[in-house]
């Protein structure tokens, strides 16, 4: 392993330790899950060449969801495409009345992320380099940079909220060319959808609507056009914690988010979206309970429905849902090899304990939990980190008198863990 920046070993440990998925450094701790990546691959480069996907990914808590989307999510800004995440709560949802579907909407967008600001608010920065494109051909035809705004924005004017988006964007290249930050704020917070009323949006730009809970995914189709036309290969959505629609009470409120749902997967596989990808994370419950989850949407039940000749250990990564496995044995021992590196900074001179003592810990999990420790691993990676650093602490310690008496407990919860090819060389590790 390359040498690694205390920045990017800190940013891993301290959240896995913690139990979250870290931001950066994801690269460092991948293992598995190549298939499952090559088929949203797939799917990137389909919004890329201006199609469109949908994908929902299934797990059980600790089988990896988070970081999947993560990554996939990285990959997605490597491929050029602008993308937006956020969690379901209670108050964020596809579909709601009570302002909880644009709340979603809002914070999908302050996440806004492209290659060269992958931390989000990124939206300011997607629309000057519209303007910019803009302003040069203005230049060249002797135009106004608002008249070549409207031309360009003309095929947006078919959609729902078209004519008021293109207003925005003409009020911010007002704004841009004079120097008013009053109207560009106005304008981006147009965008992000923090209008509450009609008359605010009115008196602010000028424009007779805004960004409510019934239009979210019209402006999310409006807003992977536009990125397309300002220059980035379209958009994807990355929405995690779908769980919480199972545990809706109300039954019109839940039904009413999987039609939502139900709209976005025909748009994408009728190719009415444009430049535009999905990829929803929840539990097998949120997909296969009959009562409360996607499978007592009558409509989706057919759709979402496995290939019934995928069975015997035979996948299918075609299909509209993915199936995330836990961790194997061998999977999770390159994981915490991998952890042992990091923390070593990539000096294996550096590292507190050898190779053999993961063999060590992990005889050690499992006489304690069984498989449950790489089925919802959160507990023991955190005891695992632990360890490092109580051995970095303290250089007279014996990792093996420590390991006998590490305790680990059994987490329902789990760690959304990691996902890429093993080595080889540790790949053919068991467990006696």
């Amino acid at each position: 392993m390359n040498p690694i920046r205390p920045k990017d070993r800190d940013a891993v440990l301290q959240s896995l330790r913690a139990g979250v998925v870290p931001r950066n450094g994801q690269h460092l701790i991948q293992v598995g899950r190549q298939k499952e990546l090559d088929a949203l691959l797939q799917d990137i480069e389909r919004v890329a060449d201006g199609g469109a996907s949908f994908r929902v990914v299934i797990g059980e808590y600790g089988a990896g969801k988070t970081f999947f989307l993560n990554l996939v999510r990285a990959i997605a800004l490597e491929k050029k495409l602008v993308t937006v995440q956020a969690d379901l709560n209670p108050d964020r949802r596809l579909h709601a009345s009570g302002g909880q579907a644009r709340s979603l909407y809002s914070e999908l967008v302050k996440n806004i992320s492209t290659r060269t600001k992958p931390d989000g608010g990124a939206m300011a920065g997607i629309v000057e380099k519209f303007i910019g494109q803009v302003r040069t051909e203005a230049k060249a035809a002797n135009r106004s940079a608002e008249d070549v705004i409207r031309q360009k924005l003309d095929v947006l004017t078919e959609m729902v909220n078209g004519y008021d988006f293109a207003d925005v964007i003409a009020a911010y290249c007002r704004g841009f060319d004079q120097g008013d930050e009053e109207l560009k704020g106005n304008a981006i917070r147009w965008l992000r959808g923090e209008f509450t009323t009609k008359t605010d949006a009115r008196a602010a730009l000028g424009v007779r609507t805004i960004i409510d809970d019934a239009s979210v995914y019209d402006q999310l189709k409006l807003l992977g056009r536009f990125v397309r036309l300002a220059g980035y290969s379209g958009l994807f959505v990355c929405l995690d914690e779908l769980v919480n629609l199972y545990k809706l009470a109300n039954v019109q409120a839940r039904n009413s988010n999987y039609e939502q749902i139900l709209r976005i997967l025909n748009d994408s596989l009728q190719g009415s979206a444009e430049g535009l990808g999905f990829v929803l994370g929840g539990t097998p419950e949120f997909l296969l309970d009959t009562k409360r989850g996607l499978y007592s949407y009558t409509a989706l039940q057919s759709r979402l429905a496995e290939n019934t000749f995928a069975t015997g250990g035979l996948v299918d990564y075609t299909g509209p849902v993915i199936r995330l496995a836990s961790l194997t044995p061998e999977d999770f021992y390159v994981l915490l090899d991998k952890l042992r590196q990091v923390h070593a900074f990539g000096d294996e001179a550096n590292a507190r304990i050898p190779k053999d003592g993961i063999a060590s810990f992990m005889a050690h999990c499992a006489t304690r939990l069984g498989d449950q420790y790489f089925r919802t691993p959160r507990t023991t990676i955190t005891a695992f980190i632990n360890l490092l650093s109580v051995l970095e602490q303290n250089r007279d310690a014996d990792w093996r008198q420590l390991v006998g008496a590490v305790e680990v407990e059994s987490d329902t919860g789990g760690l959304d863990d990691v996902a890429v090819e093993a080595d080889d060389d540790l790949a053919s590790f068991r467990i006696n």
